[in-house]
C-alpha cells in the first residue's frame, strides 16, 4: 500500500507540474491571521506567488517570480512598503530563494513538486484522510532522511486529479483552496519595474533609538 500511495501522489505532482493556472488559497496556522495567497502558474512555466504579510515581520507583502530573466522578489505596496511595486533579481530562473527572504509558501507550487516527483527522494507515504470540504486525493508525507533539512516539509498533502494542489499542512501553515482555479496567462507579469537594491527580509526592520536615548 505504501509503494502504491507513493505512485499515486508522484502522478499527482507531476500533473501538478504540468498544470498552469491562476488560483487563491488561504494560508493560515501561521503567526499572523489568515491571507490569501495568489498563485500563478503560466504557459511558458514561468510562475508568481503573491504572499500579503510575506517579508519585514509579517509587515510588508512580497510576490515572488521566476521567469525567464531570472528569479525575482518583487515588493508590493502595504502598510510595511508604502510606495510603489518594484522588483529586485536575485539569481536565474532555477535559483533557490535565499533562506533570510523566503516566505516558504512558493514551495508547495515550485521546487517541493520536483521532489514528490522523484521516486528516489528519501519520502515514505501513505494515504491521509481528507479534511471537510477539501476536493481530491490527500497523502501525508514523511522524511526518511536523517538530513537536518529534509527536502521539503513533512505534512498533508492534497490534490484533484487533473493536478491541482487543494491543500497542503505542514509547518509554513494550511493553505487551502479558496475557490475554482481560473485561467493561465501565457507568461507571468512582474509586478512592477527591476530595480537595483535590496530585497526585502523576513525579519521586521529595527527601528533606531530617538536622539537623546540611550
Amino acid at each position: 500500500m505504501a509503494d502504491t500511495a507513493r505512485d499515486e501522489l508522484a502522478a499527482l505532482a507531476a500533473a501538478a507540474r504540468d498544470r498552469h493556472l491562476t488560483a487563491r488559497y488561504t494560508l493560515s496556522g501561521t503567526d499572523g491571521p489568515t491571507r490569501d495567497v495568489t498563485v500563478v502558474s503560466a504557459a511558458d512555466g514561468s510562475w508568481r506567488v503573491d504572499v500579503p504579510g510575506g517579508a519585514l515581520g509579517g509587515t510588508a507583502d512580497v510576490a515572488l517570480a521566476a521567469t525567464p530573466d531570472g528569479l525575482f522578489q518583487c515588493g508590493l505596496p502595504s502598510a510595511g512598503r508604502p510606495g510603489p511595486a518594484s522588483c529586485v533579481r536575485l539569481g536565474g530562473r532555477d535559483d533557490a530563494v535565499p533562506r533570510p527572504l523566503d516566505p516558504r509558501v512558493q514551495h508547495p507550487f515550485t521546487d517541493w513538486l520536483a521532489v514528490l516527483t522523484d521516486r528516489r527522494s528519501a519520502l515514505s507515504v501513505s494515504v491521509a484522510t481528507a479534511p471537510p470540504g477539501v476536493p481530491g486525493s490527500c497523502y501525508a508525507v514523511e522524511s526518511t532522511a536523517a538530513s537536518l533539512t529534509p527536502p521539503l516539509d513533512v505534512g498533508i498533502y492534497c490534490y484533484q486529479p487533473d493536478g491541482t494542489p487543494t491543500f497542503v499542512r505542514a509547518a509554513l501553515g494550511t493553505l487551502t483552496l479558496a475557490g475554482p482555479p481560473g485561467p493561465a496567462p501565457d507568461t507571468v507579469p512582474l509586478a512592477g519595474p527591476v530595480v537595483t537594491g535590496e530585497p526585502l527580509g523576513q525579519q521586521a526592520e529595527q527601528s533606531s533609538p530617538s536622539p537623546g536615548t540611550s
